[in-house]
C-alpha cells in the first residue's frame, strides 16, 4: 500500500458497546490500521446495545488518537434498532449515516449491521469508496444470526418464521422481498473468515460470491516466555467467552464430575453466569471468574491445559482458537462448524460425544508431553496464518485489487474469491 487510506468501519457493536467477537475484531482491526498511519472512523449503534443488553456496558476499552469512534443514539432510544430490524432500513439512524458517508473515505468496511438493516449497504450512492462486508455471523442467511434452531439444536434447514418467534424475536418480513438481495449488489467484496462459513451461505441461497479472509490476532510472545501470575492454584481447563446455552457451557459442565485431575475455570458472561455459579458452590472443581477484559486473559490462557471451546451452534471463526494458539495454549473443541476448521488447521483435538471429550481432556491432564508438543503445533500454524501482519498484508491487498477494478484496471480475481461455491 503506498499511501494511508482513510477507512470507515460500520458495525452495530462496537467496544464497550459489544458482546463479542464481531466488535472485538473491528476495534483491534482500527487500532492495528491507526498504528501503520491510516485514518480510522468506525459509526456504531449504542441503542442495539442498551435494548439487547438491558443497561450500559461496564467494561472499559482504551481509545486511539487515530481512530474517531462515532456513537449513534436516537432520543426514541431502542424504538431506532427495533424499526431497522422489521424494516431492513436504518431509519433513525439514515441521515446521520449519510452525512458520515459524504466524507472523503478510501474504504467502507461493514461488519456486523444487523440492527442497522441491510438498507445501509447502499448508502453512499455511487461513491467510488472500496465497499467490503465481513461475514462475522449468519445474519445474511438468519433471522437469529447464529443457525440455532427452536433454541435447541443447529439449523439443519429454514423454518424461518417459526424459529425467530421461538427465539422471542418479531419476524422479518423485508426478507421475503428483493431487499437484501438489492442491497448486497452495492457490496464490491463480501469476505468470508472461514471457508465453511462462505460454503453455509451459499448451501442457504447467498449467491454472492465470498473471498477468504482468515481472521487474526495479536502475537503473545511475551505472555509465554514470561507469564504472569497463575490465576487459579490448581491445574485446570479454561473456557472463555459468553456464557450461554447454545455455547455449550452448560454441556460441559455436565460431564466435568467424569474428567480426573483437573479444575474448570470459565471466563466471561451471560444467562448462564447465575447457574454455573450455583453450580460451583457444590462442586469445588468448578469455577467461574466472570468476565476479564481481553489484555488480561494472557495468564489465564497461558496457565491452562488447554482451552475448551464447546459451541453448540455453527460458529464462523471463533478467535478464542487463535488467542489460545498464540499463547501456546491447546484447544480442545467441538467439531462443528468453523471452529473445526480453526481447531484443526492448529492441531486442536476434535470430539463429537461426550465420551471423546472426556478422554481428550483426561489424556492432557495426564501428560504435560502431549500438552507441550500440541502447543508447539498450534502456535506454528498461529504464526503462519493468523497473526496481525498475515492478515493486514492480505486485506491491504484485497483493497488495492478492488480499488484497481473500480478504476477500469485489469480484473484480476482474488485468491479463493469462487473456491467455496
Amino acid at each position: 500500500m503506498s499511501r494511508p487510506l482513510r477507512f470507515l468501519h460500520v458495525t452495530t457493536f462496537y467496544p464497550p458497546y459489544h458482546f463479542g467477537g464481531d466488535g472485538l475484531y473491528v476495534y483491534r482491526l482500527a487500532h492495528e490500521l491507526a498504528d501503520r498511519g491510516h485514518t480510522v472512523d468506525v459509526v456504531h449503534c449504542a441503542d442495539s446495545y442498551r435494548l439487547l443488553a438491558g443497561g450500559e456496558p461496564t467494561a472499559r476499552f482504551s481509545g486511539h488518537p487515530g481512530v474517531t469512534v462515532h456513537t449513534l443514539e436516537s432520543r426514541f432510544g431502542w424504538l431506532s434498532p427495533l424499526l431497522s430490524h422489521q424494516t431492513g432500513q436504518p431509519l433513525l439512524k439514515r441521515a446521520a449515516l449519510a452525512r458520515l458517508l459524504k466524507r472523503p473515505f478510501d474504504v467502507v468496511h461493514f461488519h456486523n449491521v444487523s440492527l442497522f438493516g441491510p438498507g445501509v449497504l447502499s448508502l453512499g450512492g455511487r461513491r467510488s469508496f472500496v465497499r467490503l462486508y465481513t461475514v462475522h455471523e449468519h445474519w445474511l442467511v438468519c433471522p437469529t444470526s447464529v443457525l440455532w434452531k427452536f433454541n435447541e439444536r443447529p439449523c439443519e434447514g429454514p423454518t424461518c418464521i417459526r424459529c425467530t418467534i421461538a427465539a422471542g424475536r418479531p419476524p422479518q418480513l423485508w426478507r421475503f422481498t428483493p431487499t437484501l438481495s438489492r442491497a448486497a449488489r452495492s457490496v464490491d467484496r463480501f469476505l468470508a473468515p472461514s471457508h465453511f462459513t462462505a460454503r453455509m451461505h451459499a448451501e442457504r441461497g447467498f449467491d454472492r460470491p465470498m473471498t477468504h479472509l482468515p481472521p487474526f490476532s495479536a502475537r503473545r510472545d511475551e505472555e509465554w516466555r514470561v507469564p504472569g501470575p497463575r490465576p487459579h492454584p490448581r491445574p485446570y481447563f479454561l473456557y472463555v467467552g459468553r456464557l450461554e446455552i447454545l455455547k455449550g457451557v452448560r454441556a460441559l459442565a455436565a460431564i466435568w464430575d467424569r474428567v480426573p485431575g483437573a479444575d474448570l475455570v470459565f471466563v466471561g458472561d451471560g444467562s448462564q453466569r447465575t447457574e454455573l455459579e450455583a453450580l460451583a458452590k457444590r462442586d469445588p472443581r468448578i469455577v467461574v471468574h466472570g468476565p476479564v477484559p481481553p489484555d488480561a486473559l494472557g495468564p489465564y490462557y497461558v496457565h491452562a491445559i488447554a482451552c475448551v471451546v464447546p459451541s453448540l451452534v455453527y460458529e464462523v471463526a471463533p478467535t478464542v482458537v487463535l488467542e489460545a494458539f498464540a499463547r501456546k495454549t491447546p484447544v480442545v473443541a467441538r467439531d462443528l462448524g468453523g471452529t473445526s476448521e480453526l481447531a484443526g488447521e492448529g492441531g486442536g483435538i476434535l470430539y463429537t460425544t461426550d465420551d471423546e471429550l472426556v478422554a481428550a481432556l483426561a489424556g492432557l491432564a495426564a501428560s504435560p508431553e502431549t500438552r507441550a508438543a500440541l502447543a508447539e503445533v498450534g502456535y506454528a500454524a498461529f504464526e503462519r496464518r493468523w497473526t496481525t501482519a498475515v492478515h493486514l498484508a492480505a486485506y491491504l491487498r484485497l483493497i488495492d485489487e478492488v480499488a484497481e477494478q473500480k478504476a477500469g484496471g485489469p480484473r484480476r480475481q482474488a485468491a479463493g474469491e469462487r473456491e467455496d461455491r
